[in-house]
Protein backbone atom coordinates (compact mmCIF):
# COMPACT_ATOMS: atom_id res chain seq x y z
CA UNK A 1 0.00 0.00 0.00
CA UNK A 2 3.24 2.48 1.17
CA UNK A 3 4.49 1.85 -2.77
CA UNK A 4 1.16 2.27 -4.33
CA UNK A 5 0.87 5.63 -2.36
CA UNK A 6 4.60 6.76 -2.70
CA UNK A 7 4.03 5.87 -7.05
CA UNK A 8 0.92 8.08 -7.18
CA UNK A 9 2.77 11.05 -5.36
CA UNK A 10 5.23 10.53 -7.63
CA UNK A 11 3.46 10.69 -10.90
CA UNK A 12 1.46 13.43 -9.83
CA UNK A 13 4.32 15.86 -8.95
CA UNK A 14 6.15 14.77 -12.39
CA UNK A 15 2.79 15.29 -14.38
CA UNK A 16 1.82 19.01 -12.24
CA UNK A 17 4.42 20.94 -13.93
CA UNK A 18 4.62 19.64 -17.69
CA UNK A 19 0.80 20.21 -17.49
CA UNK A 20 1.49 23.56 -15.89
CA UNK A 21 3.56 24.75 -18.33
CA UNK A 22 2.02 23.45 -21.44
CA UNK A 23 -1.55 25.27 -20.06
CA UNK A 24 -3.34 21.95 -18.53
CA UNK A 25 -5.31 19.63 -20.08
CA UNK A 26 -8.13 21.56 -21.36
CA UNK A 27 -5.92 23.84 -24.06
CA UNK A 28 -6.91 23.81 -27.06
CA UNK A 29 -4.50 23.92 -30.14
CA UNK A 30 -7.31 26.40 -32.08
CA UNK A 31 -6.07 28.68 -28.53
CA UNK A 32 -5.62 32.37 -30.46
CA UNK A 33 -7.89 31.67 -33.67
CA UNK A 34 -10.55 32.77 -31.64
CA UNK A 35 -9.29 36.53 -32.73
CA UNK A 36 -9.68 35.93 -36.28
CA UNK A 37 -12.04 37.81 -38.12
CA UNK A 38 -13.46 34.07 -39.71
CA UNK A 39 -12.69 31.52 -37.31
CA UNK A 40 -12.68 28.79 -39.73
CA UNK A 41 -10.34 30.55 -42.38
CA UNK A 42 -6.64 32.02 -41.24
CA UNK A 43 -5.68 35.09 -43.25
CA UNK A 44 -3.44 32.80 -45.42
CA UNK A 45 -6.50 30.87 -46.88
CA UNK A 46 -8.45 33.78 -47.32
CA UNK A 47 -5.46 35.22 -49.32
CA UNK A 48 -5.35 32.29 -51.28
CA UNK A 49 -8.78 31.84 -51.59
CA UNK A 50 -8.39 36.02 -53.03
CA UNK A 51 -6.34 34.47 -55.35
CA UNK A 52 -7.37 31.71 -57.18
CA UNK A 53 -4.73 29.24 -55.47
CA UNK A 54 -5.49 25.30 -55.28
CA UNK A 55 -5.10 25.03 -51.51
CA UNK A 56 -4.11 21.53 -52.19
CA UNK A 57 -8.29 21.11 -54.01
CA UNK A 58 -6.90 19.15 -56.70
CA UNK A 59 -4.38 16.88 -55.24
CA UNK A 60 -6.33 13.97 -56.40
CA UNK A 61 -5.05 15.26 -59.98
CA UNK A 62 -2.04 16.85 -59.05
CA UNK A 63 -0.98 13.29 -57.20
CA UNK A 64 -2.02 11.04 -60.18
CA UNK A 65 -0.17 12.72 -63.14
CA UNK A 66 -2.47 15.31 -63.85
CA UNK A 67 -0.38 18.25 -63.55
CA UNK A 68 -1.39 21.80 -62.65
CA UNK A 69 -1.51 25.14 -65.33
CA UNK A 70 0.92 27.09 -62.86
CA UNK A 71 3.44 24.41 -62.21
CA UNK A 72 3.31 23.71 -65.63
CA UNK A 73 4.33 27.27 -66.63
CA UNK A 74 6.90 27.55 -64.04
CA UNK A 75 8.23 24.31 -65.02
CA UNK A 76 8.08 25.08 -69.21
CA UNK A 77 11.91 25.69 -69.66
CA UNK A 78 12.80 22.04 -68.23
CA UNK A 79 9.31 20.38 -69.74
CA UNK A 80 10.53 21.62 -73.17
CA UNK A 81 6.92 22.84 -73.72
CA UNK A 82 6.70 24.48 -76.87
CA UNK A 83 5.64 28.25 -77.16
CA UNK A 84 1.75 27.41 -78.86
CA UNK A 85 1.47 25.01 -75.84
CA UNK A 86 2.81 27.28 -73.22
CA UNK A 87 0.45 30.17 -74.39
CA UNK A 88 -2.59 27.90 -73.77
CA UNK A 89 -1.46 26.51 -70.81
CA UNK A 90 -1.33 30.21 -69.89
CA UNK A 91 -4.98 30.97 -71.08
CA UNK A 92 -5.80 27.87 -69.31
CA UNK A 93 -4.27 29.60 -66.03
CA UNK A 94 -6.33 32.75 -66.32
CA UNK A 95 -9.43 31.27 -67.00
CA UNK A 96 -9.06 29.18 -63.68
CA UNK A 97 -8.15 32.31 -61.73
CA UNK A 98 -11.39 33.65 -63.79
CA UNK A 99 -13.53 30.83 -62.60
CA UNK A 100 -12.11 30.11 -59.12
CA UNK A 101 -11.59 33.73 -57.65
CA UNK A 102 -15.55 34.34 -57.78
CA UNK A 103 -16.27 30.93 -56.29
CA UNK A 104 -13.43 31.92 -53.43
CA UNK A 105 -14.80 35.05 -52.48
CA UNK A 106 -18.25 33.29 -52.33
CA UNK A 107 -16.92 30.87 -49.91
CA UNK A 108 -15.45 33.39 -48.01
CA UNK A 109 -19.21 35.25 -47.44
CA UNK A 110 -20.23 32.23 -46.19
CA UNK A 111 -17.75 31.02 -43.66
CA UNK A 112 -18.55 35.13 -42.57
CA UNK A 113 -22.29 34.49 -42.94
CA UNK A 114 -21.92 31.22 -40.55
CA UNK A 115 -18.79 32.99 -38.39
CA UNK A 116 -21.45 35.91 -37.40
CA UNK A 117 -24.80 33.24 -37.08
CA UNK A 118 -22.49 31.69 -33.93
CA UNK A 119 -20.72 34.56 -32.94
CA UNK A 120 -23.86 37.11 -32.66
CA UNK A 121 -26.23 34.18 -31.00
CA UNK A 122 -28.42 33.77 -33.88
CA UNK A 123 -28.27 30.34 -35.39
CA UNK A 124 -30.49 27.63 -35.25
CA UNK A 125 -30.38 24.29 -36.35
CA UNK A 126 -32.43 25.30 -39.87
CA UNK A 127 -30.18 28.14 -40.38
CA UNK A 128 -27.35 25.73 -39.58
CA UNK A 129 -28.02 23.43 -42.04
CA UNK A 130 -28.87 26.00 -44.57
CA UNK A 131 -25.62 27.79 -44.11
CA UNK A 132 -23.38 24.95 -44.19
CA UNK A 133 -24.92 23.23 -47.05
CA UNK A 134 -24.15 26.05 -49.35
CA UNK A 135 -20.73 26.00 -47.68
CA UNK A 136 -20.73 22.70 -49.05
CA UNK A 137 -21.89 23.38 -52.49
CA UNK A 138 -19.39 26.16 -53.03
CA UNK A 139 -16.27 24.06 -51.22
CA UNK A 140 -17.34 21.53 -54.02
CA UNK A 141 -18.08 24.06 -57.41
CA UNK A 142 -14.86 25.49 -56.25
CA UNK A 143 -12.72 21.93 -56.29
CA UNK A 144 -13.96 20.63 -58.87
CA UNK A 145 -13.14 24.22 -60.91
CA UNK A 146 -9.45 23.77 -60.30
CA UNK A 147 -9.31 19.59 -60.86
CA UNK A 148 -11.01 20.70 -64.53
CA UNK A 149 -7.78 22.67 -65.33
CA UNK A 150 -5.16 20.17 -64.24
CA UNK A 151 -7.60 17.91 -66.45
CA UNK A 152 -7.60 20.50 -69.17
CA UNK A 153 -3.60 20.89 -68.84
CA UNK A 154 -2.84 17.30 -68.70
CA UNK A 155 -4.45 17.27 -72.29
CA UNK A 156 -1.98 19.42 -73.34
CA UNK A 157 1.22 17.78 -72.77
CA UNK A 158 2.81 14.96 -74.09
CA UNK A 159 3.28 11.60 -71.67
CA UNK A 160 6.65 12.45 -72.03
CA UNK A 161 6.16 15.76 -70.18
CA UNK A 162 3.93 14.64 -67.89
CA UNK A 163 5.98 11.95 -66.14
CA UNK A 164 9.10 14.56 -66.80
CA UNK A 165 7.04 17.07 -64.71
CA UNK A 166 6.14 14.16 -62.00
CA UNK A 167 10.09 13.68 -61.36
CA UNK A 168 10.64 17.38 -61.14
CA UNK A 169 7.96 17.95 -59.02
CA UNK A 170 8.87 14.56 -56.77
CA UNK A 171 6.23 12.64 -57.19
CA UNK A 172 8.83 10.12 -59.29
CA UNK A 173 11.85 8.83 -59.97
CA UNK A 174 13.48 11.02 -62.86
CA UNK A 175 13.00 8.56 -66.01
CA UNK A 176 16.55 8.03 -67.38
CA UNK A 177 17.18 8.23 -71.02
CA UNK A 178 13.80 9.88 -71.61
CA UNK A 179 13.29 12.41 -74.07
CA UNK A 180 10.87 15.23 -74.62
CA UNK A 181 9.07 15.83 -77.44
CA UNK A 182 7.22 19.43 -78.13
CA UNK A 183 3.58 19.18 -78.48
Amino acid sequence: MLKRTVFLILAVAVTLPAMAQHGGPARSPYTGQEARPIKALSNQQIDDLRNGRGMGLALAAELNNYPGPLHVIELARQLAISPDTLARVRALFEAMKAETIPIGERLIAQEAELDSAFSTGSITPERLTELTSAIGSTHAALRAAHLKFHLATKALLTPEQVRHYAALRGYTAAIPGHHQRQH
